[in-house]
């Protein structure tokens, strides 16, 4: 998507009386990184595969997590500093999963969905940054893994 990320209406989204947990995760471009003063990013995608492919997360995330109710955008195109670059937001009946749901989805974009960012840097130069850098391994608590199989 090219247009901003509106936080308040995934949020609106995923609510539910049956959740008593919202959590959000929004990425954000930042003034800096390894030490570079950045100005700001832009992200290019493989759309229809990275479409796919964030589908497919949210799907291993539901059921790993035991998460009903979850959401991601991730913007495309020209960013400034402090824009949301991607959001994702999961309501679930208690914290934990819901934390868990959305720890485990931005770890996993970060990994397989190919979306490229191109940093923008004070001194005019650019550079393309790998999304993996950074990436952690996530695991869904062990209640839950017995339940999933």
């Amino acid at each position: 998507m090219k247009r901003p990320i509106d936080p308040a209406a995934l949020i609106a989204e995923v609510v539910d009386h049956s959740c008593g947990a919202v959590s959000i995760f929004l990425g954000t471009v930042r003034n800096v990184d390894e030490g570079k003063a950045v100005t700001g990013m832009e992200y290019t995608a493989y759309e229809s595969m990275a479409v796919r492919e964030l589908e497919a997360i949210l799907l291993r995330a539901r059921e790993q997590f035991a998460v009903e109710h979850i959401v991601v955008e991730h913007r495309l195109g020209r960013l400034e500093l402090g824009d949301v670059s991607v959001a994702i937001v999961a309501a679930h009946p208690h914290r934990r999963e819901a934390m868990d749901a959305t720890r485990y989805t931005i770890e996993e974009i970060k990994k397989t969905v190919p979306i490229w960012k191109l940093e923008h840097y004070a001194d005019g130069t650019r550079e393309w940054v790998d999304p993996t850098r950074g990436a952690a391994l996530v695991q869904p608590p062990a209640h839950v893994a017995e339940e999933v199989g």
